[in-house]
């Protein structure tokens, strides 16, 4: 999508060690099913999971999407791509993966007992005017360039930067902050005319600090409660100077490149299948890995019903704030799609799926069975 590197409101919030909670809370999808696992991925022989993926059509749709997009890519993963789907035709049996040359390597979680951090991200759509007029006063911009070191946000907010920069006004000054989070979004002009995909083109190089940290220190929100969903609550209940003055605490700003009839793409170039691609630490995950997951429903308020549903996703786009034993899931574009995207801090089990000769493992560095 842009490297997503300015992904990062959600990455200060991550729950303490799991495993050092003696009340073992499951309120945000924690099993503790498996056991301490000893490596970051663990080989076994088959994941201890029922049902079948939820997603095959999706999955299939991305993997679709790498081959168009890139060879190379493709090209170094498909005969994973090419064994899972073979397993799927056949009825996605979790029992049976190693029948089809696949290896399962489940990740020790954030706690060393499997339980994965999951959240999500989503493309927005904002409105927005060529000029300045009515409602349509808070600018979005392009890249400046960099002749020394570039103003921070309150400074931008006060107008350091040339209207010269300005590529769209929108109506909403958090509208803008949301899709900075983001890392990119679409713009609608008004005109009738398609919607301009904003991708990311840089930042202005100041440190970045919480907005959601700020408001958990002032005792405005919650820890336990804090989401999108809930900055945003706390924006429409309060004035413009207010909003401006939160936003204001984070330093770091992010500037866009209007592109126009562009898909939403991945840091692998990739167009992104909803809720079949994820932004992955690729020091641990490389692109292209395909993943089976474990994903905890949750209802139209955010909260975790209990059950789980199993999704098969692409690793395709990386985030700032996305280390380790943490996936970004992509939710899509749009209202419905941020509204998924904003609840979800939650945690699921997760395996790296990969093919290798004679079904053996190809994750040498971890320990095997004996």
């Amino acid at each position: 999508m842009k490297g997503r590197w300015s992904k990062y409101l959600l990455g200060g919030l991550v729950i303490a060690v799991l495993a050092g909670c003696s009340s073992r809370p499951t309120d945000r999808g924690q099993q503790y099913k498996d056991g301490r696992l000893e490596n970051a991925l663990e080989y076994v022989n088959e994941p201890n999971a029922t049902g079948k993926p939820v997603n095959a059509l999706d999955y299939s749709n991305q993997v679709a999407a790498v081959q168009i997009a890139s060879s190379s890519l493709y090209g170094r993963n498909n005969s994973t791509f090419q064994a899972v789907q073979q397993w799927l035709r056949s009825g996605a049996d979790t029992r049976n993966l190693s029948q089809y040359g696949i290896s399962a390597y489940q990740m020790e979680g954030a706690d060393n007992f499997g339980n994965v951090q999951l959240t999500g991200y989503y493309t927005p759509v904002v409105q927005a005017r060529y000029t300045r007029q009515g409602e349509f006063q808070y600018p979005l911009y392009r890249m400046p360039p960099k002749r020394g070191r570039l103003p921070d946000r309150a400074s931008i907010y006060s107008g350091a930067l040339s209207e010269n920069y300005v590529v769209a006004w929108t109506n909403s000054l958090m509208d803008n902050f949301m899709m900075e989070v983001q890392g990119s979004g679409y713009v609608d002009y008004g005109d009738g005319r398609p919607y301009m995909f904003f991708g990311y083109a840089g930042k202005n190089g100041h440190a970045y600090r919480s907005i959601g940290k700020v408001l958990i220190d002032r005792g405005e929100v919650a820890r336990e409660n804090m989401s999108m969903q809930a900055i945003r609550q706390w924006a429409d209940s309060h004035s413009a100077a207010e909003v401006r003055e939160l936003l204001e605490q984070n330093p770091s700003f992010v500037f866009f490149k209007p592109e126009p009839f562009a898909p939403v793409r991945g840091a692998s170039g990739v167009p992104l299948i909803a809720k079949a691609s994820v932004a992955s630490d690729r020091s641990l995950i490389p692109a292209g890995s395909t993943l089976l997951a474990e994903v905890p429903e949750l209802n139209d308020k955010g909260k975790f019903t209990g059950k789980y549903h199993m999704r098969l996703m692409v690793a395709l786009d990386v985030g700032g704030a996305i280390k380790g034993q943490h996936f970004d899931m992509y939710q899509g574009i749009g209202t419905d799609a941020g509204h998924a995207a904003g609840f979800y801090n939650h945690y699921g089990r997760v395996w790296v799926l990969k093919s290798a000769p004679n079904g053996k493992p190809l994750f040498t560095a971890y320990a095997q069975p004996n």
